[in-house]
């Protein structure tokens, strides 16, 4: 029985020692010694040396032509129009008459006016240079006579008094002298009050009272030669006439428009821009204004950067005045602007695209390395164009920038630099696009070789 458990502990053990050469056999097959390493991969890129030159920095939108000056013409009183003397596109001056409203019963109140006022600027005449005299030449004669005639009675008074005083007179004589005395005492006291008072007060008053009228009288005929004026349409700047919605017959309503007039020398793009680009620019900075269908860009300049946010769409509203507007540009047109907001004459520059930005790294750009591999380099970007940027610091002229296929590359990748296409091969490509009959019959040899390659996995 011993000898029967010996074996089988025998045949076990040689049973476990097979699996374990088969388990390292597989081992070595598959694993342990046989697998070859991943080849390291190649990534093609293409390159551009960086390079001095200008730069500049622009900030584009989307803007409104507006004429500098505009004015929508209401009338002040509602009548009906007598006559048009322009039409659209007339060319008008300062103050010149472009309308004319029913005016008749306004002129007759003015006319009614103005003889008023005639009448109360001949009634001041008459009253400080004729009247007036009269009237205090008259108080003064008054005053004369009522004082001869108390000095007169004083008299009488006194003579009875001395003759009652030696008994030749009895006393209701002496009685009666006294009371006419005081009767005239009182006259003489009255009258010269009076005419105290009018050289005092009464030629104030009275001239108060006559400039008072004229004043009045005046002031009411302007007033009616002022609403007349009113029934003359005049232009209040020179321009040319864009709009007359009403014509000749029609009743024109106070404070509704019948005329605008726009001066079309000077115009001005509108355009509304996001507070990190409007804070680039300054009043005097270049600009240019794109019209569609229009080659050449109007030239212009930054005039007027508002002070405050519109609270609506939380941007800054920018003019850009045209120089030299031209027939092209008109009010209401949509046109593309372009102001340059910084500018480096002599910049080192690499394309817009080759720079990228990391949380970790900042800005960077990737060069290409004499041992092949793409290094990334931290650089100071300045001014920023479409398609440039500025390096102020990082990296030195002539290096080698990765512009093509560095997106996401890791430090020290294997690249393999491949040439940019030319303007010729480009040109021939574009040009064998333009003829389609050719195109069909090179497609399916260039999906072949894919085709094969299965197959001969296969094999």
């Amino acid at each position: 029985m011993n000898h029967r458990i010996s074996n089988l502990v025998g045949s076990r053990k040689s049973r476990l020692a097979g699996a374990s050469v088969l388990l390292c056999y597989y081992a070595v097959l598959f694993g342990c010694g046989g697998a070859e390493k991943d080849p390291v991969p190649i990534v093609a890129v293409q390159v551009t040396p960086a390079k001095r030159g200008p730069i500049a920095q622009t900030v584009s939108a989307a803007a409104v032509v507006y004429p500098l000056q505009q004015a929508v013409i209401t009338p002040k009183i509602t009548s009906t129009i007598r006559k048009f003397y322009v039409q659209r596109g007339s060319p008008v001056k300062k103050d010149q008459v472009l309308a004319e409203l029913e005016n008749a019963d306004l002129a007759a109140a003015a006319q009614q006016s103005k003889g008023e006022f005639e009448q109360a600027e001949a009634g001041y005449i008459t009253t400080t240079g004729a009247s007036l005299p009269q009237q205090i030449q008259k108080v003064e004669l008054d005053a004369a006579t009522a004082k001869a005639a108390f000095d007169a009675q004083q008299k009488v008074y006194d003579a009875r008094k001395d003759l009652f005083d030696q008994g030749g007179i009895p006393r209701r004589d002496l009685d009666s002298a006294e009371v006419a005395l005081a009767q005239v005492r009182s006259q003489n006291e009255q009258a010269q009050k009076q005419l105290a008072d009018l050289r005092r007060i009464g030629k104030d008053q009275a001239l108060k009272s006559a400039s008072g009228q004229l004043s009045a009288a005046e002031a009411k005929y302007h007033n009616a030669k002022v609403l007349l004026s009113y029934s003359e349409i005049r232009s209040p700047i020179d321009g040319v006439v864009t709009d007359r919605p009403l014509f000749q017959g029609e009743l024109a309503t106070a404070n509704q428009p019948i005329l605008t007039v726009m001066n079309t020398s000077k115009l001005i793009a509108k355009m509304h821009l996001p507070q990190d680009e409007a804070v680039l620019l300054k009043v005097g900075n270049p600009a240019q204004l794109q019209l569609a269908g229009v080659e050449e860009p109007i030239q212009g300049r930054v005039m007027l950067i508002s002070p405050a946010l519109d609270p609506g769409s939380t941007t800054i509203e920018v003019w850009v005045e045209a120089i030299k507007p031209g027939p092209d540009l008109k009010p209401g047109m949509s046109v593309e602007v372009n102001a340059t907001a910084k500018s480096v004459k002599d910049a080192l520059a690499v394309p817009a695209s080759a720079v990228y930005n990391s949380p970790e790294s900042g800005d960077y750009v990737l060069l290409a390395g004499a041992d092949n591999k793409a290094h990334l380099a931290k650089v100071k970007v300045g001014v920023r164009s479409k398609e440039l940027a500025q390096i102020e610091s990082g990296i030195n002229e002539g290096d080698s920038v990765i512009t093509a296929g560095g997106y996401a590359l890791p430090e020290g990748t294997q690249i393999k630099i491949e040439a940019a296409p030319s303007a010729e091969s480009e040109k021939d490509s574009a040009d064998s696009g333009d003829k389609p009959a050719e195109a069909p019959e090179k497609k399916p040899e260039a999906t072949k070789p894919p085709a094969k390659t299965p197959a001969k996995g296969k094999e």
